[in-house]
């Protein structure tokens, strides 16, 4: 029974699936492809500081800056469900829920990107892409041995 109905809702949902196939492939290609760019786009010191990050783009555009907030919260989100349902697609699934959580605005968020950063698997990986694109490293927080 539960096979047909299965087997059912396969056949009817066909172009959907393909789709999201197709949409699943494009979005791990452009993850692989961005990496790189996106390592490099993160400050060397962004774990160092403790303030905001983005006291430059708020004193340059205040009237604007709400509206900023809210896009870039937005992407964040989009990111982050993007990157859980990669989880169980193709795709950079952990990457995306990482820049994700970057992009958006929470309680803690400092120290839980630290506590991620400072894993020692993922700040090496992290620098030696930014190595690949002539960048200088990130700079360890707890000035601990990359």
């Amino acid at each position: 029974m539960l096979a047909t109905s299965m087997t059912s809702w396969l056949s009817v949902n066909q172009l959907l699936l393909t789709i999201a196939g197709f949409l699943s492939l494009f979005i791990f290609f452009a993850s692989i492809l961005s990496l790189p760019w996106l390592v490099s786009k993160i400050p060397e010191d962004y774990f160092l500081k403790e303030t905001s990050r983005f006291i430059f783009w708020r004193n340059q555009f205040p009237y604007i800056w709400p509206l900023i907030i809210i896009i870039k919260n937005a992407i964040g989100v989009l990111m982050l469900i993007s990157g859980l349902v990669m989880l169980v697609t193709p795709g950079q699934g952990i990457l995306t829920i990482f820049i994700g959580m970057i992009m958006l605005d929470y309680p803690k968020k400092s120290m839980i990107e630290k506590k991620i950063i400072l894993n020692k698997s993922v700040l090496p990986k992290l620098n030696w892409l930014r190595h690949k694109v002539n960048k200088n490293p990130i700079i360890n927080p707890d000035n601990r041995k990359n």
